[in-house]
């Protein structure tokens, strides 16, 4: 039984952008991405948070931990929660991309030319595993649902997009030559976000598209940074944390090994003079993953012996964490199987919070990292 639990819709205020143009995005045919799942992707995400996380390496030799080696100990090596976001982006030619370095597939276009990465969802098919074996994946990327807030002139469009992956030998279409695209959509595709039909991971995305900032308004962000301003603060203590200050040598990392050109997280004077921001943005989905990092590495006791796997994980982002600040990761027992996460800004206040759920999958012969 999935314990996913729908997302409450976005909020529906006036304005007058048309309906056409929802119905345009929420119909939009994206390319399908292939994907070869091997462990080279993997192993530099790895490395590149090697530095910033505490690993419990208790079975795992200090020389070999994040090395080639520990893959060739492990027959079948699973790919770890958020993983899955190093593999899978669309190769967009430069002269294509917006001017903030960022894809237009799922773009409503102008005057919505900032966007912000506003939370989202991951589930794992029950009993199903996603293996490092160098085997060919696609996934199938699709706008689910368009909804604006706000008065006409300053609206935000709020787009839901969804994403559903899988083998094609799970979808039965390895062996042909020529993938029949149409097959795989129908396959992936399903009307309800909460059935998992043919896919291994389901992962939702929501994502604001905002318009330019105002003169005036920039003068006032900038005025205002490094001041104190309204935070939600967290209501418990943590059992399980870690801190750590991303760099903006981990920023371009992440950003390569996901093929994001997006300037918010690479250029500091776009960010201070366009996006108002004081400095280069942590990535949402470095978040989520360094997350799924502090979880995962909690569960672990033994990476070649069966320990409870992460199942699902809700979350939203709630304020801005920057590069060169500390970022306190936190995590907390709910019951014997769910776990409220969440990373806060140095001034203690809520950037991003969820739930996670896990299972406990009994397998043999198979290592879990």
């Amino acid at each position: 039984m999935s314990h996913f639990i729908r997302a409450p819709p976005f909020p529906r205020h006036a304005s007058t952008l048309p309906q056409h143009l929802r119905d345009e995005m929420t119909t939009r045919r994206l390319p399908l991405i292939y994907d070869f799942l091997t462990t080279d992707a993997d192993h530099k995400l790895r490395r590149s948070l090697q530095s910033f996380l505490a690993y419990d390496a208790s079975s795992i030799p200090a020389a070999d931990q994040f090395n080639a080696s520990v893959y060739a100990k492990a027959l079948t090596p699973h790919l770890a929660a958020a993983h899955h976001l190093v593999y899978f982006n669309p190769a967009i030619p430069a002269d294509e991309l917006l001017p903030d370095g960022t894809d237009p597939l799922q773009s409503p276009g102008e005057p919505f030319v900032r966007r912000m990465w506003a939370g989202g969802s991951l589930r794992f098919r029950p009993g199903g595993t996603a293996v490092l074996d160098g085997r060919r994946w696609v996934c199938h990327e699709f706008v689910r649902d368009v909804q604006v807030k706000g008065m006409e002139g300053a609206e935000k469009v709020f787009v839901g997009i969804e994403r559903r992956m899988a083998s094609l030998n799970e979808l039965g279409v390895e062996q042909q030559v020529e993938v029949d695209e149409d097959v795989v959509r129908a396959k992936l595709w399903h009307a309800s976000e909460e059935e998992f039909g043919s896919a291994s991971i389901i992962e939702r995305r929501n994502i604001v598209f905002m318009r330019e900032r105002g003169l005036e308004e920039l003068r006032v962000l900038k005025e205002a940074a490094g001041k104190p301003g309204k935070m939600l603060l967290p209501q418990h203590k943590p059992d399980f944390e870690h801190v750590l200050t991303p760099t903006p040598s981990l920023l371009f990392r992440f950003s390569a090994l996901t093929f994001n050109a997006h300037a918010i997280h690479l250029d500091p004077s776009y960010c201070r003079d366009i996006e108002g921001h004081r400095n280069l943005l942590v990535h949402g989905p470095l978040t989520l993953t360094l997350l799924m990092e502090l979880l995962g590495n909690h569960l672990r006791v033994d990476p070649f012996q069966v320990y409870p796997s992460i199942d699902s994980f809700e979350y939203r982002n709630l304020a801005p964490l920057y590069a060169n600040e500390p970022l306190r990761l936190c995590g907390r027992s709910l019951d014997h199987n769910k776990y409220e996460l969440w990373a806060e800004t140095p001034e203690g206040g809520i950037a991003c919070k969820g739930v996670a759920r896990t299972t406990v999958e009994k397998e043999e012969g198979k290592a879990k990292l």
